[in-house]
């Protein structure tokens, strides 16, 4: 039996890595970028980089990337126009911590809240409302998916009394729509709510949000308290992992102290991956701002050439402004299961930065010849 599990065992690496490298190859309905090289990186796995405790804070344990983290809290920092002296974050599992962490804050802020969130938001946001245990009301959206203003409008007026949490979105998941915070802000001001509290979840666009034109209001200046962004989305990570960015002074309202790692408990999670920070620094020390905004406009470039194809196959292909994703009606499933599309009511095709306009050229023909063969006619056979 173990000479059999000894000589299975590299097969079966083999072998998973080769079905790996296939599904790798065609995806284009999910928002991950593969077009990395982390190679440099490769010797800092033979180590246990573990950041528990928080990352600006000191802690006795040592095997960490903390320093690196802090950098890279900085960087989205100012991405997100927060204030230089007072921002705060960490690097994440993914956006469904990152959004946790926004409704935790918020929560221990106003205990007898209720949270506003619309019918278009990530699905892990009912299931942190839930976690946590919040009162909430889902809004309706828009057509193109962005947040009904007029139904929050009505919606918070019937419910004055209470502070109000409202979770944004920009870049929803199957229309990438984005929710207008300053319009939000605007809403809670004339209806005098003045405890309240906006996270904006902004796992997909938050990454080039701020080289948009025109520019879109999602960040703090716009008067979002905490933005949450992935980092194997739009940067691209051989692990899932995301950023949370907050203000420090609301941090402070729920530090802890733990004198067994001589730091504060202020994160979801004790242990976290330090690997990824390094990943996520080092994508970002190698781009830099100019290098996202470069990724951007590839996108964007290539999302138009996508609508532009579609359209000439009378495909009802479309946007929205600044998006990099394009949506059109529900495909077959073979073209589904192919290139692994992201299907409810509609497709869609997630440009990212590594899909070319050689990966589109090949899904038109692949959709042509599915269209081809739905026009096929259908003779019946006839009986002499």
């Amino acid at each position: 039996m173990e000479q059999h599990s000894v000589t299975s065992g590299p097969q079966r690496l083999d072998a998973l890595k080769a079905k790996i490298r296939e599904a790798s190859a065609l995806f284009l309905g999910y928002p991950v970028s593969k077009d990395f090289d982390y190679t440099p990186l490769y010797d800092f796995l033979k180590y246990p980089i573990n950041n528990l405790g928080d990352p600006f804070e000191d802690s006795t344990y040592k095997v960490q990337t903390h320093e690196l983290e802090r950098e890279v809290v900085s960087f989205f920092a100012k991405l997100f126009r927060a204030n230089p002296k007072d921002h705060w974050g960490y690097v994440t599992n993914g956006g469904s911590e990152s959004n946790l962490y926004g409704l935790y804050i918020a929560r221990e802020l106003y205990p007898k809240a209720m949270v506003y969130y619309s019918e278009s938001t990530h699905y892990s946001v009912k299931k942190n409302i839930h976690l946590l245990n919040i009162p909430s009301i889902v809004i309706r959206s828009q057509e193109n998916g962005e947040m009904d203003y007029e139904d929050l409008e009505r919606t918070l007026q019937f419910n004055r009394h209470k502070p109000a949490i409202i979770l944004t979105t920009f870049g929803t998941t199957m229309k990438e729509a984005k929710d207008d915070v300053s319009k939000i802000k605007g809403i809670l001001r004339q209806l005098a709510i003045q405890d309240h509290y906006i996270h904006c979840d902004a796992a997909l666009s938050g990454s080039y949000g701020a080289f948009m034109e025109p520019r879109q209001a999602f960040d703090f200046q716009d008067g979002a308290d905490s933005i949450s962004i992935s980092g194997h989305k739009f940067i691209g990570s051989p692990i899932p992992c995301g950023v949370l960015v907050t203000k420090r002074s609301l941090r402070d309202r729920i530090a802890k102290g733990v004198s067994y790692i001589g730091s504060l408990d202020t994160t979801i999670t004790g242990s976290r991956n330090g690997h990824s920070v390094l990943f996520l620094w080092y994508a970002l020390k190698a781009m830099g701002a100019e290098g996202l905004r470069r990724r951007y406009q590839h996108s964007l470039e290539v999302a138009q050439y996508c609508r532009t194809k579609l359209r000439e196959l009378g495909v009802d292909a479309w946007s929205n402004e600044g998006a990099i994703t394009v949506v059109f009606p529900k495909t077959s499933e073979a073209l589904k299961r192919k290139y692994q599309l992201a299907t409810e009511d509609v497709t869609h095709i997630i440009c990212m930065p590594n899909v070319t306009k050689a990966h589109i050229d090949a899904f038109i023909e692949d959709y042509k010849t599915d269209m081809e063969k739905v026009q096929e006619p259908v003779f019946e056979e006839l009986a002499f």
